[in-house]
């Protein structure tokens, strides 16, 4: 069964930046879309960015020309670099995949806080 297992969180200050990477077990990995989505406390989960299994992208709004999302499927690895980090982008960040999403991982933390 496909597991998901996000790394990369933490805490950093206002404009500080961070690598979020997700590993997925699995042979199928290259045929999905990746999607990172994330969960701040009392909040709905989000869709913060998304790429096709040829490399096509989308991103939230709001952090369009912050975060960069981009694949391995060599490696069954999406990640998320995340640039300009502001305390609205606190959260739990989560991976999956679509179609078919399956269970959540843990997801990884990232807190921006000064």
């Amino acid at each position: 069964q496909v597991q998901f297992v996000e790394s990369g969180g933490g805490l950093v200050q206002p404009g500080g930046s961070l690598r979020l990477s997700c590993a997925a077990s699995g042979s199928t990995f290259r045929l999905y879309s990746m999607d990172w989505y994330r969960q701040a406390p009392g909040k709905q989960r989000e869709l913060v960015a998304t790429i096709s299994s040829v490399g096509s992208t989308d991103y939230l709004d709001s952090v369009k020309g912050r975060f960069t999302i981009s694949r391995d499927n060599a490696k069954n690895t999406v990640y998320l670099q995340m640039n300009s980090l502001q305390p609205e982008d606190t959260a739990a960040y989560y991976c999956n995949r679509r179609p078919s999403p399956l269970t959540w991982g843990q997801g990884t933390q990232v807190t921006v806080s000064s």
